[in-house]
């Protein structure tokens, strides 16, 4: 899939989920219910053990399905390219590495750098990032995006953490353009509960649409 068409998909989407996880067949299983719930961009973070097979084995699950899986908790370029070398078609970052969003471009693969600052923005638009991650979200806050998009109308911004059910139209209306969506979708994992994750996530779906439809 060509870079753009997953950043136009995330942005058609509205929401990727995070998967984190203490073993391969928790984090898979994971993902498995939030396919089912509804959930078409996944990102595997590199908290994970064995990130990289993970994220082999959902390609090749999925690889006839809509299903796009990335990569988050990327945090350097050399795990970056094992990443695209796994099959990964986005990389996320928590923070902001110069030679991560290099690499990325480099093998045409989307990127989206972690920033925190009107300074480190305005350095990921002059790399040729299309999205930027404001991450933490929940330290940030929508009220913290919507000043951040005040002088620098043109970023195109998805908060992860911190986002729930309860606030993620409060996102949206902040000016967000997707949302990334962790614990509060794939908590069920933690007690082995994957209808409660499938659930949860096809609840987030629905109102991620019903907000898009306006």
């Amino acid at each position: 899939m060509d870079k753009f068409e997953v950043f136009s998909g995330i942005k058609k989407e509205g929401v990727v989920v995070v998967i984190r996880g203490d073993s391969v067949d928790q984090a898979l299983k994971t993902v498995d219910a939030c396919y089912k719930g509804g959930i078409r961009y996944i990102e595997v973070t590199f908290t994970v053990p064995h990130a990289d097979v993970i994220i082999s084995t959902l390609c090749e699950k999925y690889k006839d399905t809509d299903m796009v899986v990335g990569a988050g908790t990327v945090l350097d370029p050399e795990t970056a390219r094992a990443a695209i070398l796994a099959g990964a078609q986005f990389v996320f970052s928590p923070s902001f590495n110069e030679d991560t969003i290099k690499l990325c471009n480099r093998y045409s693969v989307a990127v989206v750098p972690g920033i925190f600052s009107p300074t480190e923005a305005v350095k990921a638009l002059e790399l040729g990032a299309t999205f930027v991650k404001l991450f933490p979200g929940d330290v940030a806050t929508p009220a913290g995006l919507k000043s951040i998009r005040g002088p620098l109308p043109q970023l195109q911004i998805m908060p992860t953490g911190g986002v729930s059910l309860s606030n993620v139209e409060d996102w949206f209306k902040a000016g967000a353009v997707a949302v990334g969506a962790g614990s509060f979708v794939t908590k069920g994992a933690k007690k082995g509960d994957y209808d409660e994750v499938e659930k949860t996530a096809r609840e987030l779906v629905e109102k991620v649409r019903n907000i898009k439809r306006g």
